[in-house]
């Protein structure tokens, strides 16, 4: 009986070793906001680890011999430099960004000398709400009113900190205008807590479980970004569009108007093609369309018919492959 084990062990880990094994790194985001289980669902979804069942069998429908994982970052900018570099292999980006800093444009312009042309979209992913998060009891009822104000716009390296600036911009104000605090989400929200921050910009897709925790504890509100200056706000920055954010998606919230950037799926250009493609076939498999339903409340705007939708830099290679084989891209 020991014997057998021990021969089935010995032939399991042979057929492991005899398959190749890919690691694959996904930058996210801050463990509060949405990136980082976002990213965590299409490692699983991509992933397909030796000596796991086959597709046809119940089993994972992901790139034989892949190994996906998600890594916490600190965002949008700081994913785009790390894919560039390969500090990351993929990573998750806003659409804005990723046009930025392609094109040398906005920040990217400032940092660096030349556009991030290394750059390549797998997929548009899902729409991105802008929470201007306010503490109750601070007598903020406009974004106005955040003039002297103790406000966090995220870190350097998010993509937030640069959508915080370009809102309060269109609003008259600068950081000068603010007491501006450096604060990632989960620092912010101990900050409201302990009534030491005012309010704090984030950039995700609803529900964010750092704006669940302080709506549970009856804290806070959400300011709107709407009317004319969101309309002209709209007209100066082609990538954003009209959102709300559903009542009661956090407790005892009504509806806010506000506005949306997309994710997209970001690679570099240099990834072999066969790897993408197998990567973008795994996400669009039918098998994995409940993993995208159930995983996480955004995971239901993944599609294949939006896939494309608001990406202005190149598709990779592999990428665009896939699409043209299932019709996405039909030129």
């Amino acid at each position: 009986m020991i014997f057998s084990l021990l021969g089935l062990v010995i032939l399991m880990l042979g057929s492991a070793n005899a398959q190749s094994i890919t690691f694959l790194r996904i930058g996210t985001g801050s463990t509060a906001g949405t990136y980082y289980p976002i990213g965590t669902l299409i490692a699983s979804v991509i992933s397909n680890p030796p000596g796991s069942r086959p597709c046809e069998a119940g089993g994972s429908c992901g790139v034989p011999g892949l190994i996906a994982t998600a890594q916490t970052t600190h965002g949008s900018v700081e994913n785009i430099y790390g894919v560039a570099s390969g500090s990351f292999d993929t990573a998750l980006a806003q659409s804005d960004m990723v046009a930025a800093a392609y094109n040398g444009k906005g920040i990217f312009r400032k940092k660096k000398n030349e556009p991030v042309t290394s750059l390549r979209v797998i997929a548009n992913l899902y729409p991105e709400d802008i929470h201007l998060v306010v503490r109750r009891g601070a007598e903020i009822k406009s974004v106005g009113d955040l003039k002297g104000k103790r406000v966090s716009i995220d870190v350097p390296g998010s993509g937030t900190r640069e959508n915080a600036k370009q809102i309060l911009k269109v609003y008259g104000l600068s950081t000068k205008d603010i007491d501006a605090v450096t604060a990632d989400p989960d620092k912010a929200v101990t900050m409201i807590l302990q009534d030491s921050l005012d309010a704090f910009f984030f950039v995700a897709g609803y529900p964010v479980s750092a704006v669940s925790e302080l709506a549970d504890a009856g804290k806070i509100d959400l300011l709107p970004i709407e009317g004319k200056v969101a309309e002209k706000f709209l007209t100066e920055h082609s990538y954003y569009s009209v959102s709300e954010i559903p009542a009661d998606t956090y407790r005892e919230l009504k509806t806010v108007l506000t506005l949306a950037v997309s994710t997209q799926w970001i690679v570099n250009a240099d990834m072999p093609d066969e790897l993408v493609y197998e990567m973008t076939r795994a996400l669009w498999h039918p098998e994995n369309r409940h993993l995208l339903d159930r995983g996480h409340v955004k995971g239901k705007l993944i599609l294949p018919e939006t896939a494309l939708k608001g990406v202005s830099i190149p598709l990779h290679p592999g990428a665009e492959r896939y699409y043209r084989e299932i019709g996405v891209i039909t030129d």
